[in-house]
Order: structure tokens, then C-alpha cells, then sequence
């Protein structure tokens, strides 16, 4: 899981990223608000944690605009704000929950996972088309209009995860915490081998769906309109 945390109250954000970091989850913190937006847009966040009160942009404005320009991942606000006025207008502006300062930090990692539980189930549909491949989860299958591979649950977890991404690059990191979790113990070279494998089912089905390498950075899934 890879959080970004949006607050400038260095105490706060400074115990909040030693406790999450001490089980393990990868938490980055900024603490202007013009940042946080460049980020939020270009970055891939399993969850973000913002503030209102920020030095830029506020909390409010951060939201409505990462909303508009298409970014989906799970927010939840954090404020000394505490009037049900100022939770109603988080809310509306697309926040997926609202946490009051000062927090326990047990309580806002319960809402993390709950929050980004929610996002993953949001996707009901059996069958989903990216490019020229549909795949449908009830078969853990991919296919194109005359044939269909099956894939593994790993596989097919893992081609799920890069979609579901948008574009955005994903770690190895990332992949290990989301397919295997941080538990098991998965080498670097095997998230290798099934993007290796995930790569060859595609070139025989696709024309325009591609696993691409960022340098340093991770993979993502590229659609080729041709």
C-alpha cells in the first residue's frame, strides 16, 4: 500500500509516517498544497490523507480539482474542523471520509484499509475491456474476439492492479504489498517473472494493450489507439 499524507503539522505528520512505517507501509508526506496537487495528478496513491489547512492550496481546493481532472483513489480529509458543516462539504466535494484532529493513528489506518477495501469491490462488473482485451474475473481469463487465455489467480490479480492504475507507474514494492503482501516473502525477480508472463499472453492477444517499464520506477499498462 503506498499513502501519500497531505499536512503540514510536522508533529503530526511526522508521527503519523514513523508509526505506519513501523508495520511496514510505504507513506510519503508534503506539506504544500500546490505539491500535493502536481503529485496527486501524476502519481499512483492507494490512498491519500488531507488536510484543509495547508500553506498553497487548501485541503478544499486540492480535492475539487484532483476530482475534476479524473482521480479516483480514496481521500479522507483531516481537520481540527469538527462542525458538521465542514464534514457535508468534504463529502460533497468527492472526499471519502472525514477524520477529526487530533487522531489516533489505529483509528485512521482502520479507515485506510476500509477506505481502499471499498474502492476495490466498487468494481462489480464481471467483465471489463481495456484496449482490445476483455477480462473477466468470474474465468480469470483474457481474450480478444477469437481467443481466450486463462491466466492464474497471481496473474490475473496482478493485470487487474495495472489497470486499475490508469496509467501510472507501479513499483515492484507496491505489487509485492498488494498481490502477496509484505508477509510473504516474494523477491524482486519474481514480480519479474509474472510481468514476463503477462507479457506474452498479451502480445498473442493484443495489438494495443502493452506492459511498458518505467526506469526506476515501476510498470504500467499502455493502450495504443491504432
Amino acid at each position: 500500500m503506498k499513502i501519500l499524507l497531505v499536512e503540514d503539522e510536522l508533529f503530526l505528520a511526522n508521527l503519523t509516517m514513523k508509526q505506519f512505517k513501523q508495520q511496514n507501509i510505504s507513506i510519503e508526506n508534503e506539506y504544500d498544497g500546490n505539491v500535493a496537487l502536481e503529485r496527486i495528478e501524476s502519481e499512483f496513491f492507494d490512498v491519500i490523507i488531507l488536510d484543509i489547512m495547508l500553506p498553497g492550496l487548501d485541503g478544499y481546493s486540492i480535492l475539487k480539482e484532483a476530482r475534476a481532472s479524473g482521480v479516483e483513489t480514496p481521500i479522507i480529509m483531516t481537520s481540527a474542523k469538527s462542525s458538521v458543516a465542514d464534514k457535508i462539504k468534504a463529502l460533497d466535494l468527492g472526499a471519502d471520509d472525514y477524520l477529526t484532529k487530533p487522531y489516533d493513528t489505529f483509528e485512521l489506518y482502520a479507515r485506510i484499509k476500509t477506505n481502499v477495501r471499498r474502492a476495490n469491490s466498487v468494481i462489480t462488473e464481471i467483465n471489463s475491456v481495456i484496449g482490445d482485451i476483455t477480462y473477466d474475473r468470474n474465468t480469470l481469463s483474457l481474450s480478444n474476439n477469437e481467443t481466450t487465455l486463462k491466466l492464474t489467480l497471481t496473474e490475473f490479480n496482478l493485470f487487474e492492479y495495472l489497470v486499475t492504475s490508469n496509467g501510472m507507474p507501479i513499483s515492484k514494492e507496491q505489487i509485492i504489498d498488494r498481490i502477496w503482501g509484505y508477509d510473504e516473502d516474494i523477491s524482486d525477480n519474481q514480480v519479474e517473472v509474472y510481468i514476463s508472463y503477462l507479457r506474452k499472453k498479451l502480445k498473442l492477444l493484443s495489438e494495443n494493450v502493452s506492459i511498458k517499464t518505467q526506469r526506476q520506477v515501476g510498470y504500467y499498462i499502455e493502450v495504443n489507439n491504432v
